[in-house]
């Protein structure tokens, strides 16, 4: 389909039930949840464990095909968990998985497929039990982390760092750098004279950037009729 025929109304009544489905569904798993979350197909997004934090003003994206997962396995209850923070973007198919402690600060942006985890998850010897400890990951503020890369337990990523696509990071990542591949090294240092524009910075005034949408999802919509939208689900044409 290349266009959304909705009528403006449906559309609007489609994000209302989104907004009910987290509030009685998703945000009861978790410790807590900020104001203005935008959840894409919240009903693919798995919580298992406790706790589970997230800010302000998250965007936090699923697909029947990419489920977002974020875990936390153990059997203490005195631990962080998993504790993200305001403006952060998670896309489809994304896993954390804490033993003890992950940290995503505010404005970092994970890609569809990224893997983060604290721990091993087994024995090196005895395969049988889990390992005997954890090591706590944290990304500073504002860092971007690639399709498909993958941060193992241990590793703090610096501020304003890229991890470049389908990396492997085992150990510390300084900030203001890109780094790439398998263990991740890097590769280049982030320009000190130029400005970098987090998601805060763009999205920071929620009621401006919800007013801005709205009336784009308006002229988008304009014109749009219930009879066309359902002749659209039951004949679609190639004009669609």
């Amino acid at each position: 389909m290349r266009r959304d025929h909705r009528p403006y109304i449906i559309k609007k009544i489609w994000f209302g039930f989104l907004k009910l489905y987290v509030r009685h569904f998703l945000e009861p798993q978790l410790e807590a949840l900020g104001n203005n979350s935008y959840v894409v197909k919240p009903w693919h997004v798995e919580v298992f464990g406790e706790p589970v934090t997230i800010g302000e003003n998250i965007t936090l994206l699923a697909s029947p095909d990419k489920r977002t997962r974020l875990t936390v396995w153990s059997d203490r209850k005195d631990i962080p968990g998993i504790l993200i923070g305001d403006h952060v973007l998670i896309s489809p198919g994304v896993r954390i998985s804490a033993a003890q402690e992950i940290v995503i600060s505010d404005n970092c942006m994970i890609a569809s497929n990224a893997y983060i985890t604290d721990s091993d998850w087994h024995g090196i010897y005895d395969r049988s039990l889990p390992p005997e400890k954890a090591s706590p990951v944290k990304l500073e503020p504002n860092v971007w982390i690639g399709d498909s890369a993958i941060i193992c337990k241990g590793v703090t990523i610096g501020e304003n760092s890229i991890i470049g696509a389908g990396a492997v990071v085992s150990s510390d990542i300084p900030a203001n750098v890109i780094a790439v591949g398998n263990p991740a090294r890097v590769v280049r240092e982030l320009d000190p004279n130029r400005k970098i524009i987090t998601r805060r910075d763009r999205f920071g005034d929620t009621d401006l950037v919800n007013m801005n949408l709205d009336l784009q999802e308006k002229a988008l919509l304009k014109g749009n009729t219930l009879m066309g939208w359902i002749r659209n689900m039951i004949m679609p044409s190639k004009r669609d």
